[in-house]
């Protein structure tokens, strides 16, 4: 697989990574742990080294669940996890960015993953009463104490990355980028590339809108959480159900899936953009991985470059919203 650099302290991972999240959480119940861990082994085999996971996720399996795939496998892998959250009774309750938890999360979670060192250790939401200077300069202790080897942010915006990036270089930013969701490109792409820091995308499916999987709100399980976004309700889904039709007519021109498609058009974007699709299947992640064969045209490009103009709904209301900047 064709590599790329995040950051400009010396990280190289293959051009797509793996999204577990889905694995243990989020989307109805967790998957089939025998086969979440055949996933990953594949993707290993098929050249991913970047894995992409949280503690929050679960809370807690699914770094448990990477931990087990990952044994006798370490070499050349690059482990991902974030911190940020405060968890309590098992859920998520708000945001947690204090230097303790900082510190307290990556023993925890280099003990569920069964690794000696956090390769690349994300503020996984900024915690507005924390000063960014505070969260990021514990970060930094921790990468000099050779427990955490590279520094990433998620969903913050231009002015938390400019502060973060004068106490300790930012590798990575993750972020979510798709044909549907192009927030960052404004304000946000542009001081990632000025300052040398990767984009990680998560969501470059759409959350599995784009695939053209998704026909409706009840088809989902009661304690997934896309039942609660705005753009899979019925009235929007109709009419975003529009931007995979397009999707779908170019799809068919190269023969391949609309998935792998929009993929395509995320490993576009640069040689600084590390997509990280999510999948717990094996069938899925060969068709994803198969996308970086797939060039796309000047015209197919035109088309796609569009779509977003067509979304209908927010990404996100409420407390989720609140906790990204844009």
């Amino acid at each position: 697989m064709e590599k790329r650099a995040l950051g400009s302290q010396g990280l190289s991972v293959g051009a797509i990574g793996l999204g577990c999240m889905s694995m243990s959480h989020g989307y109805g119940p967790g998957g089939d742990e025998n086969e979440s861990i055949a996933t990953i082994h594949r993707a290993l085999d098929r050249g991913v080294t970047l894995l992409d996971t949280a503690e929050v996720y679960g809370p807690y399996r699914n770094e448990e669940l990477v931990g087990k795939a990952l044994r006798g496998r370490r070499a050349g892998v690059v482990v991902a996890t974030k911190f940020g959250f405060r968890i309590k009774n098992g859920t998520q309750a708000g945001t947690d960015g204090t230097p303790q938890n900082a510190k307290r999360a990556a023993q925890d979670s280099l003990k569920r993953l069964g690794v000696d060192v956090i390769d690349l250790y994300y503020l996984h939401r900024k915690d507005a009463a924390v000063p960014i200077e505070d969260t990021v300069g514990a970060m930094k202790e921790l990468v000099q104490a050779g427990l955490v080897r590279y520094i990433g942010l998620s969903e913050v915006g231009s002015e938390t990355l400019r502060r973060a990036h004068r106490v300790h270089p930012i590798t990575a930013l993750q972020s979510e980028y798709s044909v549907w969701e192009r927030g960052i490109e404004t304000d946000i792409l542009p001081t990632l590339r000025e300052l040398k820091i990767g984009l990680v995308p998560f969501s470059p499916l759409g959350r599995g809108f784009l695939t053209g999987a998704f026909k409706g709100v009840s088809q989902l399980a009661e304690n997934d959480f896309r039942r609660g976004l705005p753009r899979f309700n019925d009235e929007n889904a109709s009419a975003n159900r529009e931007i995979v039709r397009r999707i779908e007519t170019i799809a068919s021109r190269h023969e391949v899936t609309s998935a792998q498609i929009a993929l395509a058009w995320v490993l576009s974007r640069g040689e600084d953009v590390v997509p990280i699709p999510g999948t717990r299947r094996r069938s899925y992640l060969d068709q994803n991985l198969d996308s970086l064969g797939i060039t796309l045209g000047a015209e197919d490009l035109k088309e796609l470059d569009t779509l977003s103009s067509l979304v209908s709904g927010e990404r996100y209301v409420g407390q989720n919203a609140a906790m990204v900047e844009r």
